[in-house]
């Protein structure tokens, strides 16, 4: 079943194609990963599907749900109530993970589901500690982002983007502040959550990481996708780019 769908999707910033035909499926309960180089377009990617960016063409569904129509003309964009609204399908953890200094974590987690989806404080609560919990940092509850190392302070954001209850999970280069062994607990996490049911979209250049967590890879260059499979078929593919990149990041780490 898939629960994103991305079908041409393409963006310029003036004259400068940034993404061209992109076309990306996630299915329940899979971990995803955009892979490739810095510049490549991941990112924008990533804030095209969370509509922190607007695509010239292309179609997007979350679901059944189609929310953003492709015509001759561009992309077709429902309202911006409309389009808050199916933000309610995914959670979004950012790179600097965006943790409020002056709200302690169990603040940071419970204020969103509160305040946006109008919940019971005391069933937020209820949740925020029980993803505290299932995160391993129920000790910090009371803690402040300054507080906090990098792996937590990337827990509590997880726990933050999970206490929306999303179907989906995206991350941006999550492994960016974390020293090997974090990264190793990151992708164990990642896989319990995915066992849950949970589906998760990572966007990273860190090749390991990907290799260690991925159900299915997408590689990213120049602004498209130029090939799609899993771990084994993207370690193994003859393209001269990935062959490259791949080759580029074995040699960084025996240097």
């Amino acid at each position: 079943m898939s629960v994103l769908s991305i079908k041409g999707l393409s963006k310029s910033y003036g004259d400068k194609k940034i993404l061209n035909n992109i076309n990306l499926e996630l299915t329940k309960s899979q971990i995803l990963v955009i892979l490739g180089h810095s510049g490549a377009g991941k990112s924008t990617l990533l804030g095209c599907a969370c509509f922190l960016e607007r695509m010239d063409r292309g179609s997007l569904s979350y679901g059944d749900e189609i929310i953003i129509k492709d015509s001759p003309s561009g992309s077709i964009y429902p309202s911006s109530r409309a389009l808050q609204k199916s933000s309610a399908h995914f959670g979004l953890v950012f790179q600097h993970f965006n943790l409020f200094a002056h709200f302690n974590v169990l603040k940071n987690i419970t204020d969103a589901p509160i305040i946006t989806q109008k919940r019971p404080k005391d069933e937020v609560k209820k949740q925020a500690l029980a993803l505290l919990e299932k995160l391993q940092i129920s000790e910090l509850a009371n803690a402040y982002a300054h507080e906090l190392s990098g792996g937590q302070a990337q827990r509590v954001a997880i726990a933050r983007a999970l206490a929306m209850c999303p179907q989906i999970l995206f991350l941006d280069e999550p492994t960016s502040a974390l020293d090997p062994q974090m990264s190793i607990k990151l992708a164990k996490t990642l896989r319990e959550l995915a066992n849950d049911g949970m589906s998760v979209c990572i966007v990273t250049h860190d090749k390991e990481f990907a290799k260690s967590v991925a159900d299915k890879i997408a590689f990213l260059h120049g602004g498209e996708i130029i090939a799609q499979g899993s771990v084994e078929q993207i370690l193994s593919s003859d393209n001269e780019i990935i062959k490259t990149f791949f080759a580029s990041q074995n040699a960084s780490l025996t240097a």
